[in-house]
């Protein structure tokens, strides 16, 4: 599934195509459901309207207009891309958004995506965002008082803590695991164990993580594609995700590969203790 770093590059990739502001004259819909119903009053809401920004909140993509944001999300598969002049839908081809020179086409073959809105004044209690954590790369929400209050008393493994979109948006697997060995901390440690100062560094290197991600343009290990088709090239840069039984980069020994939480787990288990 596309994690904060995949969804941030689909992000830049759409305003590199039509800009931060736009005109949207409509909303085209192949099917009235994905993931969840799409409101029947979605389309017309969205109809001859200016695009004032597009933001991302966690995973999903935010459209504002003065009639409101219209939200989006990729779910596992999904994708935007610019339709080109006499280009043939494509199966999959489930929403087509009418700019002013251009039309970007969702596709998703899984459907596990979604399109809702919100009023403008009300993203904070909208009910995919109410439960949220800060964004990673906010620096003035997401910082050490604010991590190390929240990790006391917890006895989960510190991975599943900072894969807990509730506590922080946008740490998927692979970016779990990829901050925690240059952290040098095991993923399983008891999330109360982990000293103020290794806590500090691994909020350093989430960030380094994410941002590095997103300069790479996400990691293409499945279905995700950048808007526009590309593919994303972190996965070339991985320390341990998906590198079981092979040498560490650092001390040679080998990457192991544990289940946490249903979730593949991969460490160093001479580099993180």
């Amino acid at each position: 599934m596309p994690e904060l770093p995949e969804v941030e590059t689909v992000k830049r990739g759409i305003i590199e195509l039509v800009g931060e502001k736009s005109y949207l004259k409509k909303v085209e819909l192949m099917r009235q459901d994905l993931r969840f119903p799409i409101p029947p009053d979605l389309v017309r809401r969205f109809k001859n309207v200016e695009i004032s920004n597009i933001t991302r909140r966690a995973k999903y993509l935010m459209f504002h207009t003065p009639k409101g944001v219209l939200i989006s999300h990729l779910g596992m598969t999904g994708t935007w891309r610019e339709k080109e002049k006499g280009e043939k839908l494509r199966t999959h081809d489930h929403v087509l958004m009418h700019l002013k020179e251009r039309i970007l086409v969702y596709n998703d073959p899984r459907r596990f995506g979604s399109f809702e809105y919100c009023e403008s004044e009300n993203l904070d209690s909208f009910v995919r965002f109410k439960h949220l954590g800060p964004e990673p790369l906010d620096e003035e929400e997401f910082n050490l008082e604010y991590l190390w209050q929240k990790s006391r008393k917890k006895e989960i493994p510190i991975k599943n803590f900072i894969m807990d979109q509730k506590v922080v948006v946008g740490v998927g697997n692979i970016y779990a695991a990829e901050a925690l060995f240059l952290s040098a901390i095991k993923p399983t440690r008891k999330t109360k164990s982990i000293t103020k100062k290794e806590m500090e560094s691994l909020i350093v290197n989430i960030r380094m993580v994410l941002e590095s991600a997103i300069e790479a343009g996400g990691s293409s290990i499945s279905d995700f594609k950048q808007a526009g088709g590309e593919s994303g090239y972190f996965q070339n840069h991985f320390n341990v995700y998906g590198r079981e039984a092979e040498d560490c980069f650092v001390c040679s020994a080998k990457i192991k590969n544990i289940s946490i939480g249903g979730r593949s787990s991969f460490y160093c288990s001479r580099c993180q203790l």
